[in-house]
């Protein structure tokens, strides 16, 4: 069940994510709180209970900020990126100063990356985010997919890093293809020929609906 949940919301946003705002501000808001409560291995209502919390907070704080609400999706998209990557660098014992480090970094990066390339980065850091979230729910439904929560040093560690990589860059796909007119880009399925003029370019800002 713990497993379910988490992982139903990371799909949201790794192959919904950029579909609309308020949808992708509680998805990511949840996936930060999971994640890195996720790090120290509480139980499952500890996890839900951070979960809503993050959803909850992240929701109240870019509707009171809607000026700055590109750095702070970006931050938080990256955070959640970040979090997932200290658990994948930190195989076994988890050091919570060097995870918060990378964890900083990491949402850093992301909110100056999401103001400079606005959709287009963020169109990347939901389906990095999202994908962290599904590996980590995918892991706590079976034993034998563990490794994708927690790996250990060696080829755990390897196959967790491939796995997040590939969902990664198949959410970047479906929803680059999904939401191409929203985006103001062209299909990749598209054979080059100009776009409808129904198409409405973005400018690269986040979908407003």
């Amino acid at each position: 069940m713990n497993g379910v949940v988490v992982a139903a919301v990371g799909a949201l946003l790794c192959f919904y994510g950029i579909r609309s705002v308020h949808l992708g501000i509680l998805a990511i808001g949840f996936g930060l709180g999971w994640l890195i409560a996720d790090m120290f291995n509480p139980s499952f209502w500890v996890l839900l209970l951070f979960g809503l919390i993050g959803g909850l907070s992240a929701w109240v704080i870019t509707t009171l900020v809607f000026r700055f609400a590109t750095y702070f999706i970006g931050g938080l998209t990256g955070a959640m990126a970040g979090a997932k990557l200290a658990t994948v660098l930190q195989p076994g014992e988890k050091n919570w100063a060097l995870s918060m480090i990378v964890t900083l970094a990491v949402c850093v990066a992301g909110a100056f990356l999401a103001e400079k390339f606005r959709a287009r980065a963020l169109l990347w850091l939901t389906s990095i985010g999202g994908a962290s979230m599904v590996l980590s729910g995918l892991g706590r439904m079976s034993e034998s997919l563990s490794f994708l929560r927690a790996p250990a040093p060696g080829w755990q560690q390897v196959s967790a890093t491939l796995a997040w990589i590939a969902l990664s860059v198949a959410g970047w796909i479906v929803q680059r293809h999904i939401f191409a007119e929203k985006l103001g880009i062209q299909r990749l399925a598209d054979d080059g020929d100009d776009p409808p003029g129904g198409i409405r370019n973005t400018g690269g800002k986040w979908p407003s609906r």
